[in-house]
C-alpha cells in the first residue's frame, strides 16, 4: 500500500493532504494566525465559576472565554494551581517535580466553586478548537504528546496504548518506560512505540522534560493571558502522529518546509529520509497529484462510488444523516440479497474515508440498504469497523438497528472540512450555482458506461464547445482513456446553442440515448 503525504504551501495557509494508493483520505488546513490549536497550554485568568454548570470560564485571550468543566480539572487540580502560583511569583525555581509536595487528590464529585475562584491563574490546554459560536475547550489536566510517549505532569501512572496487543511487549515497554520516568511525571505509550528500544524511548522523554522546563521559564512575569506551549507546527505534528514505516513517500513545494520537514523526518526515522522529495514543477502539486479532481468530487452532497453507486450527505444542526443508494448499476450477483451486501461494503469503506476527510463529528447516521441476513449485518458491520481503524479520532460504532441503520459518534476536536464544491453558473442569473465542471466529465463517463453495457455500436457526445474542447486535447486525452477502457471511439461534437453544463448521446441513427 502506497502512503503519501502531500504538502501545498501558501503565503495564507499550508494544506495537507494524505493519499493512500492514490486516494485522498485526510486534508488539513494550518491557517496563518491560529493562536488556539489542540494541544497549546495557556496560562490565563479564570473570570467567573458557575455552580449551575459545575464549570467555569476562562480568559485565554479568544473573543469568546473557554469553557473549563470539573470533570476536566484533573485531580491533582492543588498541585498544580500551587505550583503555578509558586512559579509566577518566582518563589520556585526547580521545574523537575522531583521533591514537590503534591496537594491532596480533589473529590471526584465536587463542585467547581470549591476549588476554583474568579482571577486566580491557571494553566489551561485547549482540547478543543473554537468551533460555530463556541469558544475553545479547555483542560487542566496538562499533556505534552511526543512521538512514542505522552508526557503527564502531577502524575504517576503509566499507560500503554490499548492498540499494543502483546501483553509481553506491553510489560516490556512498561518496565522500561517505569525505570527512566522521572518523579512527578507519569508517561502515556503511544503506539508507534511497539518494538522500540529503551534509548530512543529516553530521548523522547529528555525531550518533553526540556518543553516543559521551557514552559515553566516563561510563566515568570507572563502576561496573562499568554500562550506559553505552543503545539509543533502543523506539519511535524501531522507526521508525529500518523507517520510510520508504510509510508512511501512526502512531497513537499516550498523549500524552507521541505528543510523543516526533511530534519523531522530525520529524527524520528533516519531511514526514511530519503523520501521526502521537494515538487519542483510548473504543475501544481494538488493537480500533479490528481488531489484537486478528489476534492471537487468528494466533498458535494452526492458522492459517487463504483459500479454506480453513491452517498448522499445531508448535515442538520444535531446531526450527519448519509443514505446509501444503488444507483442503476449492473446487477451481477445471483440475488438482491447479495447486490445489497455488495454495495453496502463499498458505502462502508467509502463512508469512513467521508468521515476522516471532512472530519465530520458528533453523531452520524448511516442509512444502508436494507440486509435480511444476521450472517451479512454483522459482515458489514465488522467491515466498517476494520475500514475506521486507522480514524484517529475517538469513535463509537453501534450494530445495524432492525430499520438497517448504524449510528457512529465520532470526536471532533477542530472545526468541520467544509470545501464549496458548486460554482457559479455561468449561464445562469441571480447567483444561481451549479456542480463544478469536474463533476460534470465524471458524470459524462458514468453514463458513457452504462450506455456500452447496453452494447450500442456507435456513439455521438452532444456537448458545449468549452466542454468538447476539454474532453478531446491533449494526449491521453479523456476521450482517447474512453477508447482504451471500452475498445469503442465516442465522436464529440461541439454545440454551441447548449448551455455550458448541458449535454446529450445520441446512437449511430442520431435518435437521443435516454
Amino acid at each position: 500500500m502506497d502512503k503519501e503525504l502531500i504538502i501545498r504551501s501558501s503565503p495564507e495557509a499550508v494544506d495537507f493532504a494524505l493519499l493512500k494508493d492514490g486516494k485522498l483520505v485526510e486534508l488539513h488546513k494550518e491557517e496563518d494566525g491560529n493562536n488556539f490549536a489542540v494541544g497549546d497550554v495557556f496560562i490565563a485568568k479564570i473570570r467567573k465559576a458557575v455552580p449551575g454548570l459545575n464549570a467555569a470560564f476562562v480568559n485565554v485571550g479568544y473573543e469568546k472565554d473557554a469553557f473549563l468543566h470539573y470533570h476536566d480539572l484533573g485531580p491533582k487540580i492543588s498541585s498544580l494551581l500551587k505550583f503555578t502560583k509558586s512559579v509566577s511569583t518566582g518563589k520556585l525555581k526547580d521545574f523537575s517535580l522531583k521533591n514537590y509536595p503534591f496537594e491532596k487528590d480533589i473529590d471526584k464529585d465536587g463542585k467547581i466553586t470549591d476549588v476554583l475562584k474568579s482571577n486566580q491563574s491557571i494553566l489551561v490546554q485547549i482540547v478543543k478548537e473554537p468551533i460555530s459560536t463556541k469558544g475553545p475547550r479547555i483542560s487542566s489536566e496538562l499533556s505534552i504528546a511526543g512521538r512514542y510517549i505522552v508526557l503527564v505532569p502531577f502524575s504517576d501512572r503509566i499507560s500503554i496504548s490499548q492498540k499494543i496487543e502483546s501483553k509481553e511487549e506491553k510489560e516490556r515497554l512498561k518496565r522500561l518506560v517505569r525505570s527512566i520516568t522521572p518523579q512527578g511525571f507519569g508517561v502515556i505509550v503511544r503506539t508507534v512505540a511497539e518494538g522500540k528500544k529503551v534509548a530512543e524511548l529516553d530521548k523522547d522523554l529528555q525531550n518533553l522534560l526540556s518543553r516543559w522546563t521551557a514552559m515553566c521559564k516563561k510563566l515568570h512575569k507572563a502576561h496573562h493571558p499568554t500562550k506559553v506551549l505552543g503545539e509543533l507546527n502543523k506539519a511535524s505534528s501531522i507526521l508525529r502522529d500518523i507517520f510510520n514505516d508504510t509510508f512511501t513517500g512526502i512531497h513537499v513545494d516550498d523549500e524552507a518546509l521541505h528543510v523543516q520537514v526533511k530534519d523531522y523526518v530525520q529524527q524520528i526515522a533516519p531511514k526514511k529520509e530519503s523520501i521526502v522529495k521537494l515538487h519542483q514543477s510548473n504543475v501544481p502539486i494538488f493537480e500533479k497529484f490528481g488531489i484537486e479532481r478528489q476534492i471537487k468530487t468528494a466533498f458535494g452532497k452526492t458522492v459517487s462510488m463504483a459500479k454506480g453507486a453513491y452517498l448522499v450527505i445531508e448535515h442538520t444542526e444535531a446531526l450527519h444523516v448519509i443514505d446509501v443508494n444503488s444507483g442503476n448499476r449492473s446487477n451481477k450477483s445471483n440475488s438482491q440479497e447479495d447486490t445489497a451486501l455488495e454495495v453496502n461494503l463499498i458505502s462502508a469503506t467509502e463512508v469512513a474515508r467521508q468521515l476522516r476527510l471532512r472530519d465530520m463529528g458528533g453523531i452520524i447516521v448511516v442509512d444502508f440498504i436494507d440486509l435480511n441476513t444476521a450472517e451479512h449485518r454483522k459482515k458489514l458491520y465488522n467491515h466498517l469497523r476494520d475500514e475506521m481503524k486507522d480514524d484517529r479520532a475517538k469513535h463509537k460504532i453501534l450494530p445495524p438497528s432492525k430499520f438497517g441503520l448504524i449510528q457512529i459518534t465520532r470526536q471532533r476536536v477542530r472545526p468541520e472540512m467544509n470545501i464549496k464544491t458548486r460554482e457559479e453558473n455561468p449561464n445562469g442569473i441571480n447567483g444561481e450555482e451549479v456542480e463544478a465542471p469536474i463533476v460534470l466529465v465524471q458524470k459524462i463517463t458514468h453514463d458513457l458506461e452504462q450506455i456500452f453495457k447496453k452494447d450500442y455500436k456507435k456513439v455521438t457526445l452532444n456537448t458545449h464547445p468549452f466542454i468538447a474542447a476539454f474532453l478531446t486535447k491533449g494526449f491521453p486525452s479523456i476521450r482517447s482513456k474512453w477508447f482504451f477502457e471500452h475498445k469503442k471511439w465516442v465522436k464529440v461534437q461541439p454545440r454551441d446553442a447548449y448551455t455550458y453544463l448541458e449535454y446529450h448521446f445520441f446512437d449511430k441513427n442520431g435518435k437521443q440515448i435516454k
